[in-house]
């Protein structure tokens, strides 16, 4: 049995965070613009966890999200996740993500069609937006119709959402190329 905790890691994106509670891992935390944010945003969703070394299956979650993101196909459907707090619908939404492989996506359409529920595409998105879990449940793999990318609410927004999908080696209709050099948080525009 694990007591509840957070800690911090190291990957290939930046500095991420990943809490974990009795039943599983309740909450992964994509990096923030430093490494203080990312911390004080899991001491904010998870205010009872002390931050404290991981017990070894989390330690194999963050073994497998750093490989992910180091390039390596891994799926992570064997990281136990505690989904008592999430509601019925996004807990069908996020098992639906979860078996999209790493290089493959899916259109928001596509996964309400796949909980027998056509036409609730934009309900999808909004799970999706609410995911405790990204990486694990790979809300990045969720594109937008016509393949476009659609939204991220993760910090960086689409420019993380990219980088992600680029790792991965997966296309959309906004990616005719590779953006293996696409910063984590896009840089604003000069005017010129």
């Amino acid at each position: 049995m694990m007591t509840a905790g957070f800690a911090l890691f190291e990957t290939a994106i930046g500095r991420c965070g990943i809490a974990w509670g009795e039943r599983g891992v309740v909450g992964v935390q994509l990096p923030e613009r430093s490494e203080g944010a990312t911390r004080a945003r899991l001491r904010r969703r998870f205010p009872d966890a002390p931050e404290t070394p991981p017990p070894p299956a989390v330690m194999r979650a963050i073994a497998g999200i750093v490989a992910l993101l180091e390039g390596e196909k891994r799926a992570l459907a064997d990281v136990a996740l505690d989904m008592a707090r999430v509601p019925a619908f996004e807990r069908r939404v996020y098992e639906v993500a979860r078996g999209i492989p790493p290089g493959a996506t899916l259109t928001y359409g596509e996964i309400a069609a796949r909980l027998g529920a056509p036409g609730e595409a934009r309900a999808v998105g909004e799970a999706l937006g609410q995911n405790p879990f990204p990486i694990v449940v790979p809300c990045h793999r969720v594109l937008a119709a016509g393949g476009k990318v659609g939204g991220f609410s993760a910090n960086g927004g689409i420019a993380t959402k990219l980088r992600l999908l680029s790792i991965e080696g997966a296309r959309t209709s906004a990616a005719p190329t590779l953006f293996e050099d696409l910063p984590l948080v896009a840089a604003p525009r000069r005017r010129r």
